[in-house]
């Protein structure tokens, strides 16, 4: 019971609050509800949930307005659900730090599948090689530290845009195609959203290299997908 995971439901429908809190408790998780954005941000702050599943259309402040205050005080996973499936919304609601988005209606099945996958990416294995990496005299990354540093600053990355630049610095000099980013990164379930990866590197470009549009560190291989550039391999 003490290691289950802590969903915050913030939903102003509460039939469809209390359907998703059943599911997901029936599915192991542990389930606080929400009804508004005043109250999620009470709830987040006292319950601090594992992630937050957050509807967009509200009425006292949508779910873009509440993320934005979630993202100011910390990188708590959120997913977003939308009743509108529209792409501008999706891609809106991932430039302002969603984790991922659930379009309305979803099966139960599916939810849980993006919430452990969400879950996944959060919980980032060690396993792997690890230590502090000098790519150069601005960009530093200390994988056993979860910390990035560009020019002395330390740069905070959310979960996912941290697991994305591991894979490309472990396989560096190497292309990663965009099926292998997705499966990597996001998961199988990903398999049929190519666009999370090209918003992923933007932000990872806008967060590390001098000039984003023209990128020293993540190079494109057009057509093909992503590779790190090649660095002097002294790890310290």
């Amino acid at each position: 019971m003490e290691n289950r995971k802590r969903i915050l439901v913030v939903d102003d429908e509460k039939g469809l609050a209390k359907i998703i809190r059943l599911n997901l408790e029936q599915d192991g998780f542990e389930v606080v509800e929400a009804y508004n954005g005043t109250q999620a941000m009470e709830k987040l702050r006292i319950t601090l949930p594992d992630l937050v599943l957050l509807d967009v259309m509200m009425p006292d402040m949508d779910g873009f307005t509440v993320l934005k205050m979630i993202r100011e005080i910390g990188n708590t996973p959120v997913i977003m659900l939308t009743a509108k499936g529209e792409e501008n919304d999706k891609v809106k609601g991932l430039e302002l730090g969603a984790d991922d988005y659930v379009t309305k209606p979803f099966s139960p099945r599916e939810l849980t599948s993006r919430i452990k996958a969400v879950l996944r990416r959060g919980d980032f294995s060690r396993d792997e090689e690890t230590g502090k990496i000098v790519v150069d005299d601005r960009l530093t990354i200390d994988f056993d530290r979860h910390e990035v540093w560009v020019e002395g600053e330390l740069v905070q990355l959310r979960p996912t845009e941290y697991r994305l630049l591991y894979h490309l610095v472990q396989n560096a000099g190497w292309v990663l195609t965009h099926d292998q980013i997705l499966n990597k990164v996001w998961g199988y379930e990903y398999e049929n959203e190519p666009h999370y990866v090209r918003l992923y590197i933007n932000y990872l470009r806008k967060k590390l290299e001098v000039d984003p549009a023209n990128p020293k560190y993540i190079l494109t291989e057009r057509g093909v997908g992503y590779r790190f550039v090649d660095y002097k391999r002294e790890k310290i």
